[in-house]
């Protein structure tokens, strides 16, 4: 699998724990850093957790693990990153004060079939 679609089976993934306003941003041509960014929101700590592990373990079935992963345990705002796309899944006060789609306003999104928005 591809970059894009790793990260529509993240989306995926997040979605089968009720994960909310998902957003794919394409960054490759304005960043060094990664290539894409997946934000989502959970409603509570529980939940932010359970997004972001069903994202890790769905994507270590399909041998893709993540370099590193932080706050997961805490759940206020968890991010895993696998070099060439970046998962970030926050509550949603928190996305609000880091604003991540305020600071890249010139990153294309990624049509998401369902992202979560009902």
């Amino acid at each position: 699998m591809n970059t894009q679609e790793n990260c529509l089976k993240a989306v995926a993934f997040a979605l089968e724990k009720k994960a909310y306003d998902l957003q794919l941003l394409k960054v490759r041509e304005i960043s060094s850093l990664t290539d894409f960014l997946l934000i989502a929101s959970g409603r509570s700590d529980r939940q932010v957790s359970a997004i972001a592990e069903s994202i890790r373990l769905g994507l270590k079935e399909l041998g893709v693990t993540p370099l590193a992963t932080e706050g997961v345990d805490e759940g206020r705002w968890a991010l895993l990153d696998y070099g060439d796309f970046m998962v970030h899944v926050f509550q949603p006060a928190v996305r609000t004060f880091y604003d991540l789609e305020g600071l890249w306003t010139e990153a294309p999104h990624v049509a998401l079939a369902d992202s979560g928005q009902a």
